[in-house]
């Protein structure tokens, strides 16, 4: 029983460094991703572009910290966990452009509208990528 009970603990203690280690890497990904998208905006990329392009910068980032520090594995990343994060992103930046569209036509700043989509997208993509793409098989 106590043997039963310390690997439950440490299979949640497991839990919660990825989960630290997740959000490490998603504001990494995120000062990326933020400085990329007020760049553009400086110089009058429409705020939806400016969403994306940023979106992918710190994409881009996030995937190679996300498979060496938050998910790795012996082996290195499979092509069905290259696919699958690529699906993950798709729904971020769809997320992400599609609340910074919304949020804009009703008025708010773009930087404003961002800053709304990104809990957002943060909760979707790391449900997706923690029990989908880097599941333990």
């Amino acid at each position: 029983m106590a043997l039963m009970n310390l690997s439950h603990l440490t299979s949640a203690v497991a839990v919660r460094f990825t989960l630290v280690r997740y959000v490490l890497a998603s504001l990494c990904a995120l000062c990326a991703d933020m400085l990329l998208f007020l760049a553009l905006l400086r110089i009058d990329v429409p705020p939806t572009l400016a969403g994306a392009i940023g979106y992918t910068g710190g994409l881009l980032l996030h995937w190679l910290i996300s498979v060496r520090f938050v998910f790795p594995s012996a082996i290195g990343p499979t092509t069905k966990q290259r696919l699958g994060f690529v699906v993950s992103a798709a729904v971020g930046i769809g997320v992400t452009s599609g609340l910074i569209s919304a949020l804009g036509a009703a008025g708010m700043a773009p930087a404003t509208a961002k800053l709304f989509a990104i809990p957002v997208s943060f909760l979707a993509v790391y449900a997706i990528r923690k029990y989908g793409v880097f599941a333990a098989r």
